[in-house]
């Protein structure tokens, strides 16, 4: 693995890190639910949904080295069952989000954290458009001349993944910090994210 990154193109992957950022940037599905978290749950939550998402990020780009993933993306039926459960999930936790009532930040420290990372990873792995990002932005910053392109796909997950945590985090912390400013005065940060949990859902469907 480290005889393959050693002869993967600098250049290459530079420019691997610089797509990746304007990924990362580009409001979307993991994005949107963060700050969503953020805002229902606090700091804590943001970032515990943070990393929820990323490890189904490295669920998919496990099973995409692995080969699984295009055996997932050329059979319709398997996304389009991806795709409902996803949209379903996304309903039930718009239905928790606008029934919740607000508490306590030291509750929500307690008992939401673990819960915010299971809602990031199962938000993740449930969206078949994750799965086709990946197949489709990876692979074009491989090369046969450095090494087994597994090992390539690996190492350019690993970095997409760290990166991605590093930003959206910041993203989820700042939408906690003024999720928790709120929080004591009014319950309507709730509303909001049922809101955009309800939209994830039908954009997965609709889209």
């Amino acid at each position: 693995m480290l005889e393959t990154f050693a002869n993967m193109d600098s250049v290459t992957l530079w420019a691997f890190m610089a797509a990746s950022l304007v990924m990362y940037l580009t409001p979307g599905a993991d994005m949107m639910f963060t700050i969503a978290s953020g805002i229902s749950g606090g700091p804590k939550a943001g970032l515990a949904a943070t990393v929820g998402v990323t490890l189904g990020l490295v669920a998919h780009i496990t099973l995409a080295a692995a080969g699984l993933a295009v055996l997932i993306a050329a059979s319709p039926t398997a996304l389009l069952a991806i795709r409902y459960a996803g949209a379903a999930y996304l309903v039930v936790l718009a239905y928790q989000a606008w029934t919740a009532k607000p508490v306590s930040d030291e509750v929500e420290g307690r008992a939401n954290i673990l819960r915010a990372v299971r809602r990031g990873f199962l938000t993740n792995i449930l969206n078949p458009k994750i799965i086709l990002f990946i197949l489709a932005f990876l692979p074009q910053f491989t090369t046969a001349e450095a090494g087994p392109i597994w090992q390539q796909i690996v190492i350019l997950g690993v970095m997409f993944a760290t990166g991605g945590f590093l930003v959206v985090s910041m993203i989820g912390l700042s939408a906690g910090i003024v999720g928790a400013k709120l929080k004591q005065a009014t319950g309507i940060l709730n509303k909001i994210a049922a809101v955009i949990f309800g939209g994830l859902a039908a954009k997965l469907v609709f889209d």
